[in-house]
């Protein structure tokens, strides 16, 4: 192994250095791995009881749905099948076709929740898929992967495996536990802090908006953030007309909804669909949205085309993503690449400044004047495990460290909370 690796690296450093990353390399990459091992050795402390009480209730709530849908489906059938959910749906309920794959039409989450407003059946197929995935994948899950010493949960975090630069994790992966279900937000509840400690949840606020602020260079985004003002409520302000304490929660919700779609290449139908609005108010919307950040609409433009010149886009620490599929002959394949070319130096620049962030913590906990443990990193926040008499003083120190990481014009916030449970710390 050492040999090999040894080879690898002769051969690849001048690779690296051609393309300009030996700095990302050797100032980010190579730091976070000791910082992500010490992570992973130290572990989550996990309830057992917790997990148990879940998994008989939500078996409970997964009968129960069942039953339901059986019953308003008029004949018992297996609801994890597709055939024969498809059947129901669209043989027996009558319902339209959404789209078709190569094995029948489709029943995946998109198509269900498009019909979900025209039978009640989708809607709960969807409440049974979330419950039973959650209950196999976590609440069953979890118990077996308690380490025998050391009673906590092991994960094991990949830097090279998202394209974008993100971290992922595996064996158990603790990043896709959905945080605004109340399901997934019971089953955080089950990671505890040990006797004495809280857990301690710093989250940048945010901070795709303001990397994208930064990088498009977008007075009135900027001056927003820099106000301090609830973005999506200023936003919505000015692409409705209207002052600030008069934008309704419709306004607002639309808004909120096209500052975070507008990175992703969110389509007029898309947004309509999210909101259950004509299609032509959508456009309408995101019209109006880009009739105000006019320098967000240019970059997105400058940032595409650079994008199939080159064949590859940039984060802001020179992170490359490459993009081949940018002059692919099939529409869809070519459509994918252009939105992930214009989301990847956003959502890039965020993994690595939580990345920074991983560090200069670790830094800190090393040289033993920050008084903490991280335990878990999950896309924009980081999870410590602190003394409970020391959560203000740990606090100051944790938001000082991750707000200076890097120098943006739409400046970063963390955002802290704490509690007995990683529920309670949001």
């Amino acid at each position: 192994d050492a040999d090999f690796t040894l080879q690898l690296a002769n051969l690849l450093a001048p690779m690296v250095a051609e393309a300009g990353l030996t700095e990302l390399l050797d100032d980010v990459e190579m730091p976070l791995a000791g910082v992500l091992g010490d992570l992973e050795m130290h572990g989550m402390t996990v309830d057992r009881e917790t997990l148990a009480g879940l998994s008989v209730e939500f078996a409970e709530r997964a009968d129960a749905l069942t039953k339901e849908i059986h019953g308003l489906a008029g004949s018992e059938f297996n609801i994890a099948s597709p055939k024969q959910l498809g059947k129901v749906l669209f043989e027996d309920l009558g319902l339209p076709v959404v789209k078709k794959t190569k094995t029948g039409p489709s029943t995946d989450m998109s198509v269900m929740e498009q019909l979900a407003p025209k039978h009640p059946l989708p809607e709960r197929v969807l409440r049974w898929r979330h419950l039973t995935k959650l209950k196999s994948t976590y609440v069953d899950a979890l118990p077996g992967t308690i380490h025998p010493e050391t009673g906590r949960v092991h994960t094991s975090f990949k830097q090279t495996v998202a394209a974008t630069g993100r971290l992922s994790s595996d064996s158990p992966n603790l990043q896709n536990i959905p945080v605004r279900t109340e399901e997934g937000r019971r089953i955080r509840a089950a990671f505890v802090a040990p006797p004495g400690q809280v857990l301690l949840s710093a989250d940048y606020s945010q901070v795709e908006l303001r990397i994208l602020a930064h990088l498009a260079d977008d007075a009135a985004l900027i001056d927003a953030f820099q106000s301090g003002e609830d973005i999506h409520r200023r936003t919505a302000s000015e692409i409705f007309g209207v002052f600030p304490l008069m934008v309704s929660d419709e306004q607002r919700r639309a808004a909120k909804a096209i500052n975070f779609g507008v990175m992703y290449g969110m389509s007029a139908f898309r947004l309509a669909r999210d909101l259950g609005i004509p299609r032509r108010d959508a456009k309408d919307y995101i019209d109006r949205w880009f009739g105000r950040y006019a320098d967000v609409r240019a970059w997105l433009d400058d940032t595409l085309n650079t994008a199939k010149e080159l064949g590859y886009v940039t984060t802001l620490l020179g992170r490359r993503r490459y993009l081949p599929d940018l002059v692919a002959g099939d529409h869809q394949m070519r459509s994918r690449a252009e939105r992930e070319a214009i989301n990847s130096p956003v959502q890039g620049t965020a993994a690595d400044v939580l990345k920074l962030a991983m560090i200069a913590v670790g830094d800190q906990i090393s040289a033993g004047l920050l008084q903490a443990r991280l335990v878990l990193t999950v896309h924009d926040e980081l999870l410590f495990e602190v003394d409970e008499g020391r959560v203000d003083e740990v606090s100051t120190q944790i938001r000082e460290l991750m707000e200076g990481v890097v120098e943006l014009r739409a400046p970063l916030t963390v955002d802290l909370a704490y509690g007995a449970s990683w529920a309670e710390a949001k």
